[in-house]
């Protein structure tokens, strides 16, 4: 059988598609995958790293907005991109297209759909993206990971999967961050992450809040590679300011690799955006957190992610417009100072989890295709 993957663009699709990738292969052994994708996205350097043959096309990305770019990518990109997806799924032939949301997955569905190759969508946040409105007409089926309160899709189509964990990320071991980074394992470690590209005013924040944080907890910031703003420069000098006492506290990092597993072990707390990877990891690994939803995502999602957790009493949302040096040592210092009740947050993340989401999604993408 093979099944064709399309999707990326960010964490939460590539993510959710390396998971069901993994499981594909571990099953009955008889799955060829392929990936289609944008040649300068994260999809690309990770599906060659998992050993997945990886197709480029063409993308343009679906702004609500006027952008002058719009032009250009509903004109020359989009159409080209259709164009390479359907001499691609043409060639290859698979059994079903696997799509994980964001404008990278739009040309290969519409591909699909003029094949007559059947659609399988996977939403990974509580608001579905305009790209899986879109495609979730003419879907198959349309996997979602939280129940679909808004009745976006069709009921009939719609079923509840959960959005899969990364394969690995559960083997993580606390030792291994503390030793890895040189942190004391008597003191609290929070992970600060603003996503793949980092978050320029969370890393400002925390930079100007190190000196109160430090005396009560360690930090490992993933703060991005943003050569415009220099944020990894300017915390690295703002680490050389500290106390001495305080500067073996604070390690920053401009991403977070295979080690991520035992950060997410090691952690006390996590403090970033609220996209769907970020929300999906937290709550799989039963770690609470600071959510700080990005302003003016589609559907205002990440606040919509956040709030899901918050309600269940697994994290704390602080929105952009409070993210200030004071507020968030008031938060994190407070949650850190009741360490039984910070477990208890960790529970109730955990407790919206689907631990078997990507088992689920497989059997679902294998129904689909034996149809």
């Amino acid at each position: 059988m093979r099944i064709v993957i399309a999707g990326g663009g960010t964490g939460g699709h590539t993510s959710a598609a390396l998971a069901v990738a993994a499981t594909l292969r571990g099953g009955d052994g008889d799955t060829d995958i392929h990936w289609i994708g944008s040649r300068g996205g994260i999809e690309a350097a990770r599906a060659h790293e998992a050993g997945v043959t990886f197709h480029p096309i063409a993308t343009g990305k679906l702004r609500r907005y006027w952008d002058r770019r719009n032009v250009s990518d509903l004109l020359v990109n989009v159409p080209a991109g259709f164009l390479q997806s359907w001499r691609l799924l043409r060639r290859l032939r698979p059994a079903l297209v696997f799509a994980t949301g964001g404008f990278v997955s739009v040309p290969p569905a519409l591909a699909a759909r003029a094949l007559g190759i059947p659609l399988v969508v996977h939403e990974q946040t509580s608001v579905p993206g305009l790209a899986n409105r879109l495609t979730g007409r003419w879907a198959a089926r349309i996997a979602v990971s939280f129940p679909d309160r808004g009745g976006i899709f069709p009921p009939g189509r719609v079923v509840l999967t959960g959005n899969p964990l990364r394969a690995g990320l559960r083997e993580g071991r606390r030792e291994a961050a503390f030793a890895r980074f040189g942190f004391d394992p008597n003191l609290p470690l929070v992970y600060v992450t603003g996503g793949a590209q980092g978050s320029h005013r969370i890393n400002r924040t925390v930079g100007e809040a190190l000196a109160q944080l430090l005396p009560s907890c360690q930090i490992l910031h993933q703060c991005g590679d943003n050569l415009e703003t220099g944020d990894h420069l300017w915390l690295q000098d703002k680490a050389r300011g500290l106390p001495p006492g305080l500067r073996p506290r604070f390690a920053v990092s401009p991403w977070v690799g295979e080690e991520l597993r035992d950060v997410y072990a090691g952690a006390a707390l996590v403090v970033g955006r609220s996209g769907a990877g970020t929300v999906n990891e937290c709550c799989q690994l039963g770690v609470p957190a600071v959510f700080i939803p990005l302003p003016g995502t589609s559907g205002d999602e990440q606040t919509a992610n956040a709030r899901l957790v918050a309600e269940a009493g697994g994290a704390v949302v602080l929105p952009q417009s409070e993210l200030w040096p004071e507020t968030l040592t008031g938060i994190v210092l407070g949650l850190l100072g009741d360490r039984p009740a910070l477990s208890v947050m960790g529970e109730r993340a955990r407790s919206l989890a689907m631990p078997d989401a990507a088992e689920r999604l497989v059997r679902l993408i294998r129904e689909v295709a034996r149809q």
